[in-house]
């Protein structure tokens, strides 16, 4: 074991110590302090990597009922809450997306179109992967579209062109790859898993506000990720292809690819249309209102039971006709076989599980409306002072632990935040859980950034630079539309 791995090991139940024996954060009211003791053991744990983060995930099921801050059935139950089965569910269906290589089609489908040139071939590889993290895991996204990515670049190293600009174009494409999948999650509840943290966290938070699903995050976020598309397209164009300006590709090779696919195969057209009816049944529950158009939800079908039904059953449901629909061509066989769910990242519905955890012991022992009170200093703070450094904060914080625990550690402390400055709860919560998206300077800061890395075309160098004013870019978007949306929404 190396010495940063043992005394990062040693830190986090020392830490934990020294909070249980000698700190009173609120005298007569020791669960308090216990609570706050366990978040910084695992706090600690998390932001250091000192052990898997699964294996941290599983302290609060260990800590919380030994120290009398909940019962083990409770803590358990947040392991399992309906926000895990959206996740579950919206990870079958990327599986059968891929297993099917429906991903490879869109991708190659836009491609064959934009392909042109450096900038409209990167502003291609940018939207597919952008339009297919909106639905499937970051990761997968970008493990799904590495291989023609690198296909791109290959073809491109073919051309008489310098080898400075065969460089630079590398560069654009694979950073261009890992930003765009990170920011597709941002789109859509199941795009990352920071968003479902957030969704359990609120939803527990403010049971009878109604103002948060499926719908009405993506009003909020696909515009912000939309923004944050085009400056990382535009700051990966001024970064790394103005000497590549006047290149020229020819599309042939895309659209003889997606010749090679042949027509769409049965169970290409199955799951693409198991995913679009996803799709509307997450969209179409509640009526919408485009003004001349009035568009009626499913929901109202069901009358008073619409409110049994979430958008975590629509995911299960139809991810099990997944595995009901025959395949034409692999006799025998469905769409989906359990031994693809095997791949299910477990490690990930812990860490989610245990930060649910964390936010309801934080709740039930008092530790939120102790931090409410020593918040008390933000209660006259300007909104935008607010954001903006929540947003930098988080945003650092990101760029060196997982976003997910860092989305999980810090929404607690918003719920107090909320209650002394009097700012509605989603002005607060939605701007951190975007702002958690947004590391990109480090290869260490997200799965995409790492896989691209190592790809051995991308140096440290390369990502700080164009990360760093991505990162900007990002924290002063993320400031500004949720001040605009104020006006307009949460006013």
């Amino acid at each position: 074991m190396k010495p940063a791995q043992f005394a990062a090991l040693f830190a986090g139940p020392a830490a934990f110590f020294l909070v249980l024996f000698f700190a009173d954060l609120n005298p007569g009211h020791p669960e308090v302090t216990r609570m706050a003791a366990v978040t910084v053991w695992v706090a600690i744990w998390w932001l250091t990597e000192a052990t898997d983060l699964a294996v941290t995930a599983l302290l609060p099921f260990i800590l919380m009922p030994i120290l009398g801050i909940a019962d083990s059935q409770t803590v358990a139950a947040q392991y399992m809450d309906q926000t895990i089965f959206l996740f579950i569910g919206g990870v079958l269906l990327a599986f059968a997306i891929e297993r099917w290589n429906l991903h490879q089609r869109i991708a190659l489908s836009i491609l064959s179109k934009l392909g042109a040139n450096p900038a409209t071939m990167l502003g291609g590889v940018m939207v597919a992967t952008f339009f297919i993290s909106m639905w499937v895991s970051n990761t997968a996204t970008v493990m799904m579209m590495l291989s023609a990515v690198l296909g791109i670049i290959v073809q491109v190293e073919k051309h008489d062109i310098s080898a400075a600009q065969k460089n630079a174009i590398a560069k654009a494409m694979l950073l261009g790859l890992a930003y765009a999948a990170s920011i597709g999650g941002m789109s859509t509840l199941v795009g990352t898993a920071t968003n479902l943290a957030f969704y359990k966290i609120y939803l527990d938070a403010y049971k009878d506000a109604g103002d948060m699903n499926f719908v009405s995050w993506f009003v909020l976020a696909f515009p912000v990720a939309v923004m944050l598309l085009a400056a990382a397209f535009f700051i990966l164009k001024f970064t790394f292809l103005r000497s590549a300006k006047a290149v020229i590709f020819d599309r042939s090779y895309f659209v003889a690819s997606l010749r090679q696919l042949g027509k769409m195969a049965f169970e290409e057209k199955v799951v693409f249309a198991v995913f679009v009816i996803t799709a509307y049944l997450w969209f179409g529950r509640k009526d919408i209102d485009f003004g001349s158009f009035h568009l009626k939800g499913w929901g109202r079908l069901l009358g008073t039971q619409a409110s049994f039904i979430t958008d975590s059953t629509v995911a299960i449901v139809m991810a099990v006709l997944l595995f009901l629909i025959p395949s034409k061509n692999e006799k025998g066989k469905m769409l989906m076989s359990w031994e693809e769910a095997k791949k299910l990242p477990i490690g990930i519905i812990l860490l989610l599980g245990s930060g649910f955890a964390l936010a309801k012991g934080c709740d039930q022992s008092g530790l939120s409306t102790w931090l409410a009170q020593e918040l008390l200093f933000l209660k006259d703070a300007s909104p935008v002072f607010v954001i903006a450094g929540m947003c930098v904060i988080i945003c650092v914080i990101s760029e060196l632990a997982s976003n997910v625990a860092c989305i999980q550690l810090v929404l607690p402390i918003l719920l107090a935040i909320q209650k002394v400055t009097g700012m509605p709860p989603l002005m607060l919560m939605v701007p951190a859980t975007l702002a958690a998206s947004l590391g990109f300077m480090l290869p260490v800061a997200t799965p995409p950034n790492t896989i691209v890395f190592g790809s051995g075309r991308v140096r440290a160098a390369d990502m700080r630079n164009a990360g760093l004013l991505l990162d900007v870019a990002g924290i002063v978007i993320i400031t500004v539309a949720s001040l605009i949306i104020r006006v307009f929404v949460w006013e």
